[in-house]
């Protein structure tokens, strides 16, 4: 068959095209497209080339329709609707089920217009912010400028204790510029501005909202019922701006954060979609067949944390010996069974354009441990290392530097905690723990949340004056050469001083049935970027 024969449907009329496709969906055989085409005076070769890929078309078009269920790995009494106040990929996930921002970030990892119609800037600085219109809330309202100033000053407000505070500060102004226009004028230039007000906290919010459990927003589903810690039921948003999507009528979304029960679920059918699998996992489901592997290479990573302000970690040979401990090639083959790559303990991924790869790699050294160690004054005493399937892996990573650390003359103690309440009550809180933190588009979204000295999320309390000037400057730098220097001596210094050891990238492992249709990776997180829920579609 040509090339031309296979391309004769789509270079047939739309009038011609939704009649073959209405008649395939209404159960036409073969031979009744074949006469519908003949009567329209094209050849049989010609014929049979349209009802092939007429056919292949309709498996690829999405079906409206549809209730399903999906489970994640974690759940508490602290789930959010609130923006400003997601901590985890599961508020993530809700969020977007609800609400929209002004820029969307796609499948390559760049930004683009959402709420947003358009936006420029004529120095990186001041930002302007055209408003999309004909959008409207769930309940209705119509959204305006006021909604987007609102949304964008709660950030700013100590009271609201916005997660993303740090990034926020950088608005020095927010204002209306016009009837369908917001400027905003940042302390100092960022040509990466569009990417973060597409990251995870920027939604657009009702003007005046202070109750969120309704979830009133702009986005594909409505909230019908939100019950932190049980679950979040998410039906169809029929005035949905953006079309075509959504396309399923109801997303019941809820956690399971034991691992082996999301399994479950998924084999025995109660679900259709589980989140966060470990890769040990996969030859089981992959056996059964009836299922698909959604897998996320970004940046995800799970790592080491040791609090520089208190207990061992105030000891600089400490947190090296552990950095040193660290089995970065056996956490990759035994751990993740591959779906990994080495990391160096900065958090700069090799597929981001910043990595600095001549970094030399910090090796697995048990006698550079030891001395280490031993000029901490810690041989023949007991260290507690908290883990928790929370943070992924992190059970499994703390064993082998158990195992590890015995032989040397140095007893950790792996303390297991519940998942439930691990991120409330232990992260950032533990002297020694583990954290699990999800890809980011930048390198200035890592460096800002996660290592800056103001940092809400600095895990080790690292404080570096050198390191937090490199961030602000690189930000305004439209020399591209001078940005990578600043972003490669910024990692070299997490490297050296920050108490963060980060073995390595983890792919993110989603696992669905085959009837789930629409999936594909994109680079800020599982799940589609934790935005399945408006592309999904059932083949029932």
């Amino acid at each position: 068959m040509s090339q031309l024969d296979a391309d004769a449907f789509e270079t047939m009329s739309p009038a011609d095209r939704d009649r073959v496709l209405d008649g395939l969906r209404r159960g036409a055989s073969r031979r009744d497209i074949l006469g519908l085409l003949g009567s329209a005076g094209m050849g049989l070769l010609a014929g049979g080339a349209v009802f092939g890929s007429a056919t292949k078309a309709l498996a690829q078009t999405p079906k409206r329709g549809g209730n399903i269920r999906v489970c994640t790995y974690t759940s508490s009494t602290s789930d959010t609707l609130d923006p400003a106040k997601q901590s985890n990929a599961s508020d993530y996930v809700r969020c977007n089920f609800f609400y929209n921002k002004l820029v969307r970030i796609d499948q390559t990892g760049a930004p683009g217009p959402e709420l947003a119609e358009s936006y420029d800037s004529p120095d990186a600085k001041t930002w302007t912010f055209k408003i999309r219109k004909g959008v409207t809330f769930h309940d209705g309202k119509a959204l305006t400028v006021e909604d987007v100033v609102f949304s964008l000053k709660r950030h700013l407000d100590p009271a609201v204790g916005s997660k993303a505070n740090t990034l926020a500060k950088q608005m020095t102004t927010i204002e209306a510029a016009g009837p369908n226009e917001v400027r905003i004028v940042l302390s100092g230039a960022n040509a990466d501005w569009p990417t973060i007000l597409g990251t995870a906290h920027f939604h657009i919010v009702q003007a005046g909202t202070t109750d969120f459990s309704k979830g009133i927003g702009t986005g594909p589903f409505k909230c019908k019922e939100f019950t932190p810690g049980v679950r979040t039921m998410a039906v169809r948003n029929g005035d949905y701006w953006r079309q075509p999507g959504p396309f399923l009528d109801s997303i019941e979304f809820f956690g399971l954060p034991d691992e082996q029960s999301r399994v479950n679920a998924l084999m025995s059918g109660d679900v259709q979609i589980a989140a966060v699998i470990n890769p040990r996992s996969l030859r089981v489901i992959e056996s059964m067949g009836g299922f698909g592997v959604l897998e996320t290479k970004a940046g995800l990573y799970t790592n080491l944390i040791a609090r520089l302000d208190e207990g061992p970690g105030a000891n600089p040979d400490f947190v090296l010996g552990m950095k040193y401990l660290l089995n970065r090639t056996q956490m990759r083959s035994a751990v993740f069974r591959g779906y990994a790559e080495v990391a160096n303990d900065h958090p700069i991924p090799s597929s981001n354009r910043y990595h600095a790869a001549d970094i030399p790699q910090r090796p697995y050294d048990p006698e550079k441990a030891k001395f280490h160690f031993n000029k901490a004054g810690v041989l023949g005493s007991t260290i507690p290392l908290v883990a928790s399937p929370a943070a992924d892996a992190s059970v499994e990573m703390a064993v082998l530097m158990q195992q590890d650390a015995k032989k040397l003359g140095l007893n950790i103690d792996v303390q297991r905690v519940p998942s439930d309440g691990y991120w409330s009550n232990y992260w950032m809180k533990s002297p020694l723990c583990f954290g699990n933190i999800n890809p980011r588009p930048t390198a200035d979204l890592l460096f800002s949340l996660f290592f800056k000295s103001d940092a809400a999320w600095n895990e080790s309390r690292w404080k570096n004056e050198k390191f937090d000037q490199l961030i602000v400057a690189a930000r305004a730098e439209r020399d591209e050469a001078k940005r990578k220097q600043m972003y490669h001596d910024a990692q070299v210094l997490v490297h050296d001083e920050a108490g963060i050891g980060i073995p390595a990238f983890i792919s993110n492992i989603d696992c669905y049935s085959s009837k789930i249709k629409g999936l594909h990776p994109i680079p800020t997180g599982g799940l589609m970027g934790y935005t399945f829920g408006e592309y999904a579609w059932l083949d029932a």
